[in-house]
């Protein structure tokens, strides 16, 4: 697996992005476009984009993880975590020590995942306050090693 660094326009990030946004269409969520803002990562498997993750900054010293997406035929091989893994040093090298994100309630493998990966639940913030789907967390990251 080789994960790349990619503009929010980028074909195959709009082509990620639109299917998790159907895929979410289908619990009751908002379509919402790429922002042209988040910076993303795509994670390729024999040169085909099967996920994608981004961050972006939300306030000083805090990124948000957005548009977290893995194709289901690939889900369960770890992509998801080694994308998170990646989206974290990206925003930690970019001077965000705190990582948040929001997912939906009945979302329960990215959930799951989060937990696993250090992500603690907070309350819901921003544009998620009063979304009964939303459940939100929150992850310091440690320092990096020079």
């Amino acid at each position: 697996m080789q994960i790349q660094a990619r503009e929010a326009l980028d074909p195959e990030v709009a082509a990620l992005v639109t299917a998790q946004q159907r895929e979410l269409a289908e619990s009751g969520d908002e379509f919402v476009y790429p922002a042209p803002d988040v910076h993303y990562l795509v994670a390729l498997i024999g040169g085909r984009a099967v996920a994608c993750g981004g961050w972006q900054p939300l306030e000083e010293g805090v990124a948000e993880l957005k548009r977290m997406f893995v194709r289901p035929s690939y889900r369960g091989q770890g992509i998801a975590r080694a994308l998170v893994v990646a989206l974290e040093e990206e925003a930690l090298a970019a001077g965000h020590t705190t990582v948040r994100l929001e997912t939906g309630v009945y979302l329960t493998g990215a959930i799951a995942l989060y937990r696993s990966a250090g992500y603690r639940p907070i309350p819901v913030y921003g544009e998620y306050v009063g979304n009964p789907l939303s459940v939100c967390f929150e992850k310091r990251l440690p320092a990096l090693v020079q």
